[in-house]
C-alpha cells in the first residue's frame, strides 16, 4: 500500500476536471498560475457561491450541509463538497454513519453543482467520485451513490459509484500528480473545445513549441517591445 501523502502535497479537487478537460489549460492553471474568466466560468462561480455558502439545513429525513472541506491523504486531494447530504438510515446500513448533536444514522451523499448540461466524458462524474472517496476517508464510511445537479436542464443526475468509476477516478488523480510533480505544461493543440476555454488567449493553441510555457512565450512577447531590446543570435 502506497504511503499516504503529506498535508502540504494534496492538490486541488478540482483540478480533476481541468485534467480531463485538457491537460495543457490544468498545467496552466496549476503549475503557472494562469487564470481568465468568460461567461462560462464567470456563471459556473455564481451558481457555485449560492451552493457553497457554508449552512445547514434539514428536510424531513435528509440534512444538508453546504461548504463541507474535504480532504483525503490516501488520495493526495484537498477541496470542497458543494452540497453534502444526509440522508436518514437504519442502525445495521454499513453506509451510514453518526452525526454529531443528531440522532440516528446517516448515509452521506455528495452533490456537485455543474451550469451546464451532462457532458459526453465522465470529468463530472470523476469529481463527484473524488468527494465520495474523499468522503470515506473522513467518515469511516463506504458511500454508494450521489449526484450531479446541472443548471441549465434544472435537472439531477444520479451518479453509482460503482468499481469502474472508482477505478477511473483513481487512474485520473494519479494521472495528475504526474503531471504535476513533472513540472511540464504539455503542448498546445487546437481542438473545437478550445472555443470555450477561458484561457484562449493565453493558451495561444497552434502557436508554441511543444513543451513551451504560455507564461514563457508571453514574457518573451513583452520584452520584444521593450525599448533596447537585443533578440538572442
Amino acid at each position: 500500500m502506497a504511503e499516504p501523502y503529506a498535508e502540504a502535497d494534496c492538490l486541488p479537487l478540482s483540478a480533476l476536471q481541468h485534467l480531463l478537460f485538457c491537460e495543457r489549460q490544468c498545467a496552466l492553471i496549476h503549475l503557472e498560475g494562469v487564470w481568465a474568466d468568460n461567461a462560462f466560468t464567470v456563471e459556473g462561480s455564481h451558481m457555485h457561491k449560492k451552493a457553497d455558502d457554508k449552512g445547514y439545513e434539514s428536510r424531513g429525513d435528509v440534512r444538508s450541509a453546504r461548504g463541507l472541506s474535504l480532504r483525503s491523504l490516501r488520495l493526495g486531494l484537498v477541496g470542497k463538497a458543494d452540497v453534502v447530504e444526509f440522508h436518514r438510515r437504519g442502525a445495521d446500513d454499513p453506509s451510514a454513519v453518526a452525526v454529531p448533536g443528531i440522532d440516528g444514522r446517516w448515509a452521506p451523499f455528495p452533490v456537485e453543482f455543474k451550469r451546464g448540461h451532462p457532458k459526453r466524458n465522465r470529468c463530472d462524474e470523476v469529481q463527484v467520485c473524488a468527494q465520495a472517496l474523499c468522503l470515506e476517508e473522513m467518515l469511516g464510511a463506504a458511500i454508494l451513490e450521489g449526484a450531479l445537479f446541472y443548471g441549465q436542464t434544472k435537472h439531477r443526475l444520479g451518479i453509482v459509484f460503482d468499481s469502474s468509476l472508482r477505478d477511473e477516478t483513481e487512474k485520473t488523480v494519479a494521472r495528475l500528480h504526474g503531471l504535476m510533480a513533472a513540472r511540464v505544461t504539455p503542448r498546445a493543440i487546437r481542438e473545437p473545445k478550445c472555443d470555450n476555454c477561458s484561457l484562449l488567449n493565453h493558451c495561444l493553441p497552434g502557436s508554441l513549441a511543444p513543451g513551451r510555457s504560455a507564461a514563457r512565450y508571453l514574457a518573451e512577447a513583452f520584452s520584444e517591445t521593450q525599448p533596447g531590446y537585443k533578440a538572442s543570435p
